[in-house]
């Protein structure tokens, strides 16, 4: 039993660390003045209330018809956040969906329900029962870093750069300019002479490619099986899509989870946190 306990604190743990990570690359929550399951703005007043709750929460929530500058120009700084309602004759239920510029689902809340027959009062209770899954996790607008781009790849050799040290360095001149273009002078400087009497060989680095790992069902999940074959891993299925726990003997603790088209498995090692990306075919 406590053994179950601890996994669940694990596995909530690690899920929320993974989506407020997720969370932080976006700038800006989109919210409709008409949610595409009505036929009339702000039904209910559930664009108020939403857009209400994200600002409470630290996001910068802005309606789908007066986007800043520049979420106006990059529609990817933010994340459009969808009312779905799964309402009965007896009960109002309602769910927050968050998708990308891509209209990829990035995270989804947990059902809301109420039972109070006034419209007004049942959907605002529902949304907030629903905001619950958001309200619980760590928010921080983190600008994605842009990679520096090179020009030309630089290639760097050490193969004449040593000599013998029997050899007499030649002597170098140094320009030491002045403050106009008409005084300059000269000084000689006499370079040290190199000990080193080994060449140095220039290390070339390689990339690391992941195998490739073929899923099969199980019961429970998959099970991920290499070339041999051989079981590498089994995952355990959970209430969230495309999140799933490591199982199996001697697993350990951890997560296999899908973002941004690739598949990655955050672990725990030595008290340190290791995300290795790996290849499924499903």
């Amino acid at each position: 039993m406590k053994s179950k306990l601890l996994l669940l604190i694990l596995f909530t743990i690690g899920f929320n660390s993974i989506t407020s990570a997720q969370l932080n690359d976006y700038k800006y929550i989109i919210v409709p003045k008409k949610f595409d399951a009505y036929k009339t703005e702000n039904k209910h007043l559930t664009s108020t209330k939403i857009k209400h709750l994200f600002v409470q929460k630290g996001f910068s929530a802005v309606y789908d018809d007066a986007l800043p500058e520049d979420l106006s120009k990059n529609r990817c700084l933010g994340l459009l956040v969808n009312l779905v309602d799964n309402s009965s004759m007896f009960s109002t239920k309602t769910t927050l969906v968050l998708k990308d510029c891509q209209s990829l689902e990035v995270f989804k809340t947990v059902e809301g329900k109420s039972k109070i027959k006034e419209f007004k009062a049942a959907y605002s209770e529902a949304i907030e029962k629903a905001f619950v899954s958001i309200k619980e996790l760590p928010y921080q607008y983190t600008p994605k870093k842009q990679p520096i781009k090179a020009e030309e790849p630089l290639t760097v050799s050490f193969k004449n750069d040593v000599k013998s040290i029997e050899e007499k360095p030649k002597k170098s001149k140094v320009v030491i300019q002045e403050a106009t273009q008409e005084n300059q002078s000269f000084k000689t400087v006499e370079p040290v002479a190199s000990t080193i009497e080994k060449k140095q060989e220039v290390m070339e680095s390689k990339p690391i490619t992941s195998d490739l790992l073929y899923a099969q069902p199980t019961e429970n999940g998959y099970q991920l099986i290499d070339s041999t074959p051989k079981v590498v891993l089994k995952l355990i299925s959970t209430s969230m899509d495309n999140v799933f726990m490591i199982g199996g003997h001697g697993a350990g603790n951890g997560l296999v989870f899908k973002k941004n088209d690739k598949w990655f498995l955050e672990s725990t090692e030595n008290g340190e946190k290791k995300l290795t990306e790996l290849n499924i075919k499903f």
